[in-house]
Protein backbone atom coordinates (compact mmCIF):
# COMPACT_ATOMS: atom_id res chain seq x y z
CA UNK A 1 0.00 0.00 0.00
CA UNK A 2 1.52 3.35 -0.98
CA UNK A 3 2.64 5.61 1.85
CA UNK A 4 0.78 8.93 1.93
CA UNK A 5 4.14 10.74 1.46
CA UNK A 6 4.31 9.48 -2.12
CA UNK A 7 1.37 11.70 -3.03
CA UNK A 8 3.33 14.80 -2.00
CA UNK A 9 6.89 14.23 -3.17
CA UNK A 10 9.06 12.33 -5.60
CA UNK A 11 12.57 11.02 -4.99
CA UNK A 12 15.08 12.50 -5.14
CA UNK A 13 13.55 15.83 -4.21
CA UNK A 14 15.05 18.81 -6.03
CA UNK A 15 14.20 22.48 -5.52
CA UNK A 16 14.20 24.54 -8.71
CA UNK A 17 14.77 28.28 -8.82
CA UNK A 18 14.19 29.21 -12.46
CA UNK A 19 16.96 27.56 -14.46
CA UNK A 20 18.91 26.81 -11.28
CA UNK A 21 18.22 23.76 -9.11
CA UNK A 22 19.57 22.33 -5.88
CA UNK A 23 19.06 18.89 -4.30
CA UNK A 24 16.97 19.10 -1.15
CA UNK A 25 19.59 16.99 0.62
CA UNK A 26 22.22 19.71 0.15
CA UNK A 27 19.86 22.42 1.41
CA UNK A 28 18.80 20.52 4.52
CA UNK A 29 22.37 19.50 5.29
CA UNK A 30 23.51 23.12 5.07
CA UNK A 31 20.62 24.22 7.28
CA UNK A 32 21.46 21.48 9.77
CA UNK A 33 25.02 22.74 10.23
CA UNK A 34 23.90 26.37 10.35
CA UNK A 35 21.12 25.71 12.87
CA UNK A 36 23.32 23.55 15.06
CA UNK A 37 26.04 26.20 15.19
CA UNK A 38 23.49 28.94 15.87
CA UNK A 39 21.88 27.02 18.74
CA UNK A 40 25.26 26.21 20.26
CA UNK A 41 26.48 29.80 20.21
CA UNK A 42 23.23 31.03 21.76
CA UNK A 43 22.80 28.37 24.43
CA UNK A 44 26.35 27.52 25.50
CA UNK A 45 27.23 28.41 29.07
CA UNK A 46 29.50 31.39 28.49
CA UNK A 47 30.74 31.33 32.09
CA UNK A 48 32.33 27.94 31.45
CA UNK A 49 34.39 28.71 28.35
CA UNK A 50 35.94 31.89 27.05
CA UNK A 51 35.91 32.68 23.33
CA UNK A 52 39.35 31.20 22.64
CA UNK A 53 38.51 27.96 24.43
CA UNK A 54 35.18 27.79 22.58
CA UNK A 55 36.93 28.11 19.22
CA UNK A 56 39.41 25.38 20.16
CA UNK A 57 36.56 23.07 21.20
CA UNK A 58 34.63 23.76 18.00
CA UNK A 59 37.74 23.15 15.89
CA UNK A 60 38.33 19.82 17.61
CA UNK A 61 34.71 18.80 17.19
CA UNK A 62 34.53 19.77 13.50
CA UNK A 63 37.86 18.23 12.48
CA UNK A 64 37.28 15.07 14.49
CA UNK A 65 33.74 14.66 13.16
CA UNK A 66 34.81 15.18 9.56
CA UNK A 67 37.61 12.63 9.81
CA UNK A 68 35.62 10.12 11.84
CA UNK A 69 32.61 10.20 9.54
CA UNK A 70 34.83 9.59 6.53
CA UNK A 71 37.01 6.82 8.02
CA UNK A 72 34.02 4.82 9.26
CA UNK A 73 32.40 5.13 5.83
CA UNK A 74 35.53 3.64 4.24
CA UNK A 75 35.16 0.56 6.45
CA UNK A 76 31.50 0.01 5.51
CA UNK A 77 32.39 -1.63 2.18
CA UNK A 78 36.19 -1.72 1.92
CA UNK A 79 36.26 -4.35 -0.84
CA UNK A 80 34.22 -2.26 -3.28
CA UNK A 81 36.14 0.88 -2.30
CA UNK A 82 39.50 -0.72 -3.05
CA UNK A 83 38.27 -2.32 -6.28
CA UNK A 84 36.99 0.97 -7.66
CA UNK A 85 39.84 3.00 -6.15
CA UNK A 86 38.77 6.35 -7.57
CA UNK A 87 39.08 9.75 -5.92
CA UNK A 88 35.31 10.16 -6.10
CA UNK A 89 34.74 6.92 -4.18
CA UNK A 90 37.19 7.92 -1.46
CA UNK A 91 35.70 11.38 -1.05
CA UNK A 92 31.99 10.58 -1.16
CA UNK A 93 29.94 9.33 1.75
CA UNK A 94 30.00 9.86 5.50
CA UNK A 95 28.36 8.46 8.60
CA UNK A 96 26.79 10.19 11.60
CA UNK A 97 28.07 7.57 14.03
CA UNK A 98 31.62 8.11 12.79
CA UNK A 99 31.11 11.86 13.05
CA UNK A 100 29.92 11.66 16.66
CA UNK A 101 32.72 9.35 17.79
CA UNK A 102 35.33 11.28 15.81
CA UNK A 103 34.04 14.54 17.25
CA UNK A 104 34.26 13.09 20.74
CA UNK A 105 37.87 12.09 20.19
CA UNK A 106 38.65 15.50 18.67
CA UNK A 107 37.13 17.45 21.56
CA UNK A 108 38.81 15.33 24.23
CA UNK A 109 42.14 15.74 22.44
CA UNK A 110 41.75 19.51 22.25
CA UNK A 111 40.71 19.75 25.91
CA UNK A 112 43.82 17.86 26.91
CA UNK A 113 45.92 20.17 24.71
CA UNK A 114 44.56 23.39 26.25
CA UNK A 115 44.42 21.95 29.75
CA UNK A 116 40.65 22.16 30.15
CA UNK A 117 39.20 19.48 32.41
CA UNK A 118 35.50 20.35 32.86
CA UNK A 119 32.76 18.72 30.80
CA UNK A 120 31.73 20.50 27.60
CA UNK A 121 29.43 17.93 25.99
CA UNK A 122 26.15 19.02 27.57
CA UNK A 123 26.21 22.29 25.60
CA UNK A 124 26.44 20.32 22.36
CA UNK A 125 23.53 17.93 22.84
CA UNK A 126 20.60 20.08 21.74
CA UNK A 127 22.43 21.65 18.78
CA UNK A 128 23.42 18.15 17.61
CA UNK A 129 19.91 16.78 18.03
CA UNK A 130 18.30 19.62 16.07
CA UNK A 131 20.95 19.44 13.36
CA UNK A 132 20.60 15.68 13.01
CA UNK A 133 16.83 15.87 12.62
CA UNK A 134 17.15 18.43 9.83
CA UNK A 135 19.89 16.40 8.21
CA UNK A 136 17.77 13.26 8.21
CA UNK A 137 15.02 15.12 6.37
CA UNK A 138 17.61 15.72 3.68
CA UNK A 139 18.58 12.03 3.70
CA UNK A 140 14.94 11.03 3.26
CA UNK A 141 14.46 13.50 0.41
CA UNK A 142 17.38 12.01 -1.53
CA UNK A 143 15.69 8.62 -1.81
CA UNK A 144 17.90 5.67 -2.72
CA UNK A 145 20.97 7.73 -3.56
CA UNK A 146 21.84 8.42 0.08
CA UNK A 147 21.82 4.72 1.09
CA UNK A 148 20.09 5.49 4.40
CA UNK A 149 16.80 3.76 3.55
CA UNK A 150 15.66 0.49 5.05
CA UNK A 151 15.01 -2.99 3.72
CA UNK A 152 11.75 -4.09 2.11
CA UNK A 153 8.66 -4.09 4.31
CA UNK A 154 4.97 -4.97 4.01
CA UNK A 155 3.99 -2.45 6.67
CA UNK A 156 1.53 0.23 5.63
CA UNK A 157 4.01 3.06 6.00
CA UNK A 158 6.61 1.55 3.67
CA UNK A 159 7.95 4.07 1.18
CA UNK A 160 8.69 3.53 -2.50
CA UNK A 161 11.86 5.54 -3.09
CA UNK A 162 11.61 5.10 -6.83
CA UNK A 163 12.49 1.47 -7.52
CA UNK A 164 9.03 0.02 -6.92
CA UNK A 165 10.00 -1.59 -3.58
CA UNK A 166 8.36 -0.46 -0.37
CA UNK A 167 11.02 0.01 2.26
CA UNK A 168 11.31 0.99 5.89
CA UNK A 169 11.70 4.81 6.01
CA UNK A 170 14.54 4.51 8.52
CA UNK A 171 15.34 8.20 8.15
CA UNK A 172 11.88 9.03 9.52
CA UNK A 173 12.27 6.44 12.29
CA UNK A 174 15.45 8.21 13.35
CA UNK A 175 13.80 11.62 13.30
CA UNK A 176 11.07 10.31 15.60
CA UNK A 177 13.65 8.75 17.91
CA UNK A 178 15.67 11.97 18.07
CA UNK A 179 12.53 14.04 18.67
CA UNK A 180 11.51 11.74 21.52
CA UNK A 181 15.01 11.95 23.00
CA UNK A 182 14.95 15.74 22.73
CA UNK A 183 11.58 15.94 24.48
CA UNK A 184 12.73 13.60 27.25
CA UNK A 185 15.86 15.63 27.91
CA UNK A 186 13.94 18.90 27.86
CA UNK A 187 11.01 17.77 30.00
CA UNK A 188 12.72 15.41 32.44
CA UNK A 189 11.95 16.10 36.10
CA UNK A 190 12.57 12.99 38.17
CA UNK A 191 15.86 12.13 36.49
CA UNK A 192 18.35 14.89 37.32
CA UNK A 193 21.69 14.70 35.53
CA UNK A 194 25.06 15.65 36.87
CA UNK A 195 27.45 17.74 34.81
CA UNK A 196 28.34 15.92 31.59
CA UNK A 197 25.71 13.21 31.91
CA UNK A 198 23.27 14.73 29.42
CA UNK A 199 25.84 14.21 26.68
CA UNK A 200 26.63 10.72 27.94
CA UNK A 201 22.94 9.79 27.96
CA UNK A 202 22.54 11.14 24.42
CA UNK A 203 25.53 9.20 23.10
CA UNK A 204 24.55 5.95 24.83
CA UNK A 205 20.94 6.22 23.62
CA UNK A 206 21.86 7.05 20.04
CA UNK A 207 24.56 4.41 19.73
CA UNK A 208 22.16 1.76 21.05
CA UNK A 209 19.45 2.92 18.65
CA UNK A 210 21.78 2.88 15.64
CA UNK A 211 23.11 -0.56 16.50
CA UNK A 212 19.54 -1.92 16.41
CA UNK A 213 18.31 0.09 13.41
CA UNK A 214 21.16 -1.18 11.23
CA UNK A 215 19.48 -4.61 11.22
CA UNK A 216 16.67 -3.23 9.03
CA UNK A 217 19.00 -1.54 6.57
CA UNK A 218 20.46 -3.14 3.44
CA UNK A 219 24.16 -3.42 2.87
CA UNK A 220 27.00 -5.81 3.37
CA UNK A 221 27.78 -7.21 6.81
CA UNK A 222 31.49 -7.86 6.52
CA UNK A 223 32.23 -8.35 10.18
CA UNK A 224 30.69 -11.64 11.37
CA UNK A 225 27.16 -10.54 10.52
CA UNK A 226 27.64 -6.93 11.61
CA UNK A 227 28.55 -3.84 9.63
CA UNK A 228 31.17 -1.22 10.47
CA UNK A 229 28.62 1.14 12.01
CA UNK A 230 27.42 -1.54 14.42
CA UNK A 231 30.99 -2.32 15.47
CA UNK A 232 31.59 1.40 16.05
CA UNK A 233 28.42 1.54 18.15
CA UNK A 234 29.63 -1.40 20.23
CA UNK A 235 33.02 0.30 20.71
CA UNK A 236 31.30 3.51 21.78
CA UNK A 237 29.06 1.69 24.26
CA UNK A 238 32.08 -0.10 25.72
CA UNK A 239 33.77 3.29 26.12
CA UNK A 240 30.70 4.50 28.04
CA UNK A 241 30.28 1.31 30.08
CA UNK A 242 30.91 3.05 33.41
CA UNK A 243 28.50 5.85 32.51
CA UNK A 244 25.85 3.26 31.59
CA UNK A 245 26.12 1.69 35.04
CA UNK A 246 25.91 5.09 36.74
CA UNK A 247 23.00 6.35 34.65
CA UNK A 248 20.84 3.26 34.74
CA UNK A 249 21.53 2.02 38.26
CA UNK A 250 19.66 4.87 39.91
CA UNK A 251 16.80 4.06 42.21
Amino acid sequence: MPCFLEFFMQFPLVFSFGSFSLPAHFIFEFLAYALGMRIYLRTRRKTRLNLEQTLWILAGAICGAALGSKVLYWFEDPVTLIQRNTLECWLQGKTIVGGLLGGLIGVEGVKRHIGYTDSTGDDLVFPILCGMMLGRIGCFSSGLADHTHGIETTLGWGVNFGDGIYRHPTQLYEILFLLGLLCFLKLRKKWPFEDGQIFQFFMISYLAYRFLSEFIKPGVKFYYGFNAIQLACIAGLIYYRKSILLLFSRK
